[in-house]
């Protein structure tokens, strides 16, 4: 490599990156896609690296290209630090964050959440990954996720976001239908609303089981916000986390204190995306949001459930 790349063309490099394709790329370099197009070919050659597979389907990262991702952003944290000390504003959010968050948590809860805080931050945007799995943080899929699994292995900041009970819930109509459910072993013959088992997106969604017998699983789905509907039309019994369930009686607890399982929430960040301004931002409204509001994660009962956490280390 005779010349080093130029610091435009990591730009291009890093939004192709996070989009995927040369439309969201150029749409948010507010380009042509055929600038963006040109550009990484210039990168690989000067490079001498293929650092995109390039199909139908879009741009995915080779071996190359993951391993030029972070020192890219590196490079993009450096030069937005400058920029705010030289404008006298060191402390200014701007910028795109990806935040890979489970599918109810994003609706539910953090998408409103966003409204006042873009409002705050008009520089700012955020690309939120809601889906029934976790985004991928070592391929970079997001720069922010909020998961069940804490990673063992790779640099990252973690912290536990939230411990958060799931409680069992029916509908009347489902419950004026079936026999009364009067204590724990009542639920044995009871139909349930789950996921679907071979499609689980972490050991930790595997809750039913824990009740003591094998749930008759009358309806499965990828999503919890499919069987919350499910549950409310009368087709089973659910678990599900108090922020999930509507204050409109189409759903009820059941046994509240006395059935439940507990998890949490971790909230994961490369180390050196976590040094952003605009993350750090999502992150600390994240934290401070869910310790402000435990009433969404967990019923004001105390009592013993079936089901402990994992110890894991913040």
């Amino acid at each position: 490599m005779k010349t080093l790349p130029e610091w435009t063309d990591l730009r291009y490099f890093l939004e192709l990156a996070r989009t995927g394709t040369l439309s969201g790329a150029s749409r948010g370099l507010e380009v042509e896609h055929t600038t963006v197009a040109r550009r990484i070919d210039r990168l690989e050659a000067q490079l001498g690296s293929t650092l995109f597979d390039r199909s139908r389907e879009g741009y995915e990262l080779t071996e190359m290209g993951l391993a030029l991702l972070p020192h890219a952003e590196v490079m993009e944290s450096a030069a937005l630090a400058a920029q705010d000390q030289l404008s006298g504003n060191q402390v200014e959010v701007r910028g795109v964050v990806r935040l890979g968050v489970p599918e109810v948590l994003g609706v539910r809860v953090i998408t409103p959440l966003l409204a006042r805080f873009l409002a705050e931050h008009p520089d700012l945007s955020i690309d939120l990954l809601v889906q029934p799995r976790f985004a991928n943080l070592a391929n970079r899929e997001a720069d922010l996720g909020v998961t069940l699994d804490a990673p063992n292995t790779g640099r990252y900041m973690v912290t536990r976001l939230a411990t958060f009970r799931l409680y069992l819930y029916g509908a009347p109509d489902y419950l004026a239908r079936h026999p009364p459910i009067l204590r724990q072993s009542d639920l044995a013959g009871h139909d349930f609303v789950d996921y679907v088992q071979d499609r689980l997106a972490s050991n930790e969604l595997n809750f039913l089981d824990a009740l003591g017998f094998t749930p008759r699983r009358r309806l499965c789905c990828t999503g919890m916000m499919a069987q919350a509907e499910a549950a409310a039309a009368g087709l089973g019994l659910m678990m599900a986390p108090p922020y999930v369930i509507a204050d409109d009686g189409r759903l009820v607890p059941i046994l509240q204190g006395e059935v439940f399982a507990e998890r949490a929430y971790w909230m994961v960040a490369p180390v050196d995306l976590y040094r952003l301004p605009r993350v750090r931002a999502v992150w600390n409204l994240l934290r401070e949001y869910a310790d402000a509001q435990p009433d969404l994660f967990v019923h004001a009962d105390g009592a013993a459930g079936i089901a402990r956490p994992k110890t894991r280390r913040a």
